[in-house]
């Protein structure tokens, strides 16, 4: 899944206003922002086996540190205790704690049975929604439809970029979902992790563009820009 992470990212700014997009991005892909490196490193394994889904060629083969549903609680906590941290918002701590934990419970919907419970062991766990194209381009686009919705109605802009660069970020990020699931298998492992690198410009994207709109008005209260750090 790729768009409904994003999805839920948007999403959240509905319920947690104070906290900048770019943190609801990092904190909703904040897995899979550690995968590429681990993959680099030789310590997790995929493999490119076409035809293994109906979405994606890619087989999972060893993803214990970044998508073991052990490992992402600790890393929702650790995420959520940071922020608390540096921020002092218990509401935006335990809003970036549950995207990271989201993360995992949406790719247990959508991949085979290959997310493994605990680091070690050989219990997976997945409902296979890849299995079927239509079925899993329908849930994703509705999952991010439905944040892109919550964030309009959670945010305004206040200048023109911050409209165009909200529709921007919108549609480039279906023109790469549209690339992964039409487009050819990756050549290589090498092809996948660069590219998977290059994710963190999508979060320094939605920090620029968060500083572009205000939030709306929340139960009776405005929460204008200058109410909340730009990269809170």
């Amino acid at each position: 899944m790729f768009a409904g992470h994003f999805g839920v990212g948007f999403g959240a700014k509905a319920v947690a206003r104070q906290v900048s997009l770019g943190t609801l991005f990092l904190a909703s892909q904040f897995i899979d922002l550690l995968w590429p490196s681990l993959l680099l490193l030789g310590w997790e394994t995929v493999r490119i086996a076409p035809g293994i889904t109906r979405v994606t060629p890619l087989d999972f083969v060893h993803y214990p540190i970044s998508h073991s549903l052990f490992a992402v609680i600790l890393w929702a906590i650790l995420f959520g205790a940071t922020y608390y941290l540096f921020r002092r918002f218990t509401r935006g701590a335990i809003v970036c704690a549950l995207l990271v934990l989201s993360h995992w419970l949406l790719d247990a919907l959508t991949h085979r049975p290959d997310l493994p419970i605990l680091p070690m062991g050989d219990l997976r766990v997945s409902l296979g929604l890849w299995n079927s194209l239509p079925a899993a381009i329908v849930v994703e686009i509705l999952i991010f439809g439905f944040g892109v919705i919550l964030y309009t109605r959670a945010t305004r802009a206040f200048d023109r970029a911050g409209t165009i660069g909200f529709w921007a970020l919108v549609v480039f990020l279906l023109v790469i979902y549209c690339g992964n699931i039409f487009g050819p298998p990756p050549p290589s492992v090498e092809a996948i992790t660069w590219p998977g690198h290059a994710q963190w410009l999508l979060v320094a994207w939605a920090y620029w563009l968060d500083r572009h709109r205000h939030a709306r008005p929340s139960n009776g209260v405005i929460e204008g820009r200058r109410k909340r750090d730009d990269l809170s």
